[in-house]
């Protein structure tokens, strides 16, 4: 229930920024929700893995700025924010499937369970793709 109100705070807070660049430019955030990952099926004790996030990009005004990544014990909540410039000149994108990759370090015993925000349904009810990953010695 938390991590539920952390990522509903930040999404309202990420949506309502409006914020100016030293050059001017003018921009919000935006969390998108994840199509897709990459990710190992299992983990190996002290080594690092890249794992891929694919979402889509809504339009040409939208540039990926880091990942959400909220740590909580075994568990990982993912989801990437995005720039969304204040322009006039922005075009609608369909089907514009981009990827962004962070490295996991593995640190502990067990598995990690990584749940990848996917938006929320019609209830309002949010969705995460959640995929567990062992850790084998």
């Amino acid at each position: 229930m938390k991590k539920l109100l952390v990522l509903c705070l930040t999404v309202i807070f990420s949506a309502s920024c409006d914020l100016n660049d030293d050059d001017g430019t003018s921009y919000s955030f935006e969390i998108l929700p994840v199509e897709s990952v990459d990710i190992p099926e299992e983990f190996e004790l002290g080594e690092i893995y890249p794992i891929t996030v694919s979402y889509f990009r809504p339009s040409t005004c939208h540039a990926f700025k880091e990942f959400y990544y909220l740590k909580e014990n075994n568990e990982r909540t993912v989801a990437p924010i995005t720039y969304v410039f204040d322009s006039n000149d922005c075009e609608n994108l369909e089907e514009s499937l981009v990827e962004s990759t962070f490295n996991f370090h593995v640190t502990s015993n067990g598995s990690y369970i990584f749940k990848f925000w996917q938006g929320e349904d019609d209830n309002g009810e949010t969705q995460y793709l959640t995929i567990e990953v062992p850790v084998v010695e």
